[in-house]
């Protein structure tokens, strides 16, 4: 085996550095999540599940835990529909305005949330719709749609067209061929990215601050506590958004995970 360089060993130093870097901070609201102190301060004063159980008895933090997976679950339902029917008809049809269309989709994406968010808020106001955690899911879904159909189109320009061809000369409807040709063939990629439109809905701040009204989620939950510090009680929640996190993603690996292997 051959040695590493001196630059080699810097860069994996390097990378490890920013690494921790990152992964540092995770960690350590991971175990003052369990300290048994309201000074999140080192050294830790004891063990305790005390936060955990102030979770579950803060009925604000809970309803706004609610709101933010409502908004995520079908904000990530209308991006993956709407998005997966927009990446066919850009994938098999010509039509005027398709590269104007793709890029409008994709838009949002490029924009700053505060901007979007205001621009949502703006005509969301002139068309009726008011501040609510509707006015948030439709926002969520509007500026993640973009990754649905980026993912699903760059999946679609892989799939082999003579297996559609195939499809039709049997005599096959097209929502059959839909069904069981085209969806497996790009089912890693609406999983994929359902996965990431959900993450970034749940966490979401800038949209959902000027859409929402009464019902806050919890990123606007947790913003709003921290001008009086960061409570152990945010730890906690923390701690299990994380640990859920870590499940979704074990569970999207074992989904797309080749079962033929």
């Amino acid at each position: 085996m051959n040695r590493l360089l001196w630059w080699q060993k810097g860069l994996v130093g390097f990378a490890i550095a920013v690494l921790a870097f990152l992964y540092l901070p995770i960690v350590v609201l991971v175990i003052f999540s369990f300290n048994d102190s309201k000074v999140t301060s080192f050294p830790l004063s004891g063990f305790t599940l005390h936060w955990y159980i102030q979770v579950l008895a803060n009925s604000q933090m809970l309803t706004a835990l609610g709101n933010s997976l409502y908004v995520a679950v079908f904000a990530t339902l209308i991006s993956v529909v709407v998005g997966v029917l927009a990446a066919l008809a850009l994938h098999r049809y010509d039509f005027p305005g398709k590269r104007l269309f793709q890029n409008v989709l994709i838009l949002p994406l490029s924009l700053p949330g505060i901007v979007t968010g205001i621009a949502m808020l703006n005509f969301y106001k002139q068309i009726g719709i008011p501040q609510s955690l509707g006015a948030v899911i439709i926002g969520h879904a509007t500026a993640l749609m973009g990754i649905v159909v980026s993912q699903v189109l760059a999946r679609l320009s892989r799939l082999n067209p003579r297996l559609l061809e195939a499809s039709a000369d049997l005599g096959v409807r097209p929502f059959a061929t839909f069904w069981h040709v085209t969806l497996p063939s790009i089912r890693s990629a609406v999983i994929g990215s359902a996965l990431l439109c959900f993450t970034l809905s749940f966490d979401e701040i800038p949209v959902t601050y000027f859409l929402t009204g009464r019902d806050v989620t919890l990123p606007i939950y947790i913003y709003s506590t921290l001008r009086r510090g960061i409570t152990p009680e945010i730890n906690a929640i923390g701690t299990m958004i994380v640990a859920a996190s870590i499940l979704i993603i074990i569970l999207s690996v074992r989904l797309l995970r080749d079962r033929g292997q």
